[in-house]
């Protein structure tokens, strides 16, 4: 038998400027970075502010499946 997950999984966060066309870009493409996080302490989906290098400043990041 395999040891179950537990609590810590590896998620995904994506620049919102994907989803806001108007915004002002240097060149088209997807900034995405990888973390974990606990699903016990943190159920919900995160939010955290990261560097976009296509938008060239600091943006929010959102968890995508």
């Amino acid at each position: 038998m395999g040891k179950s997950k537990g609590a810590r999984i590896t998620i995904t966060l994506e620049c919102e400027c994907r989803n806001n066309p108007q915004a002002d870009k240097r060149s088209n493409g997807i900034s995405r970075y990888t973390t974990s996080k606990n699903r016990r302490n943190t159920p919900s989906r995160i939010e955290l502010k990261k560097f976009c290098r296509y938008c060239n400043s600091h943006t929010t990041f959102k968890e995508i499946k």
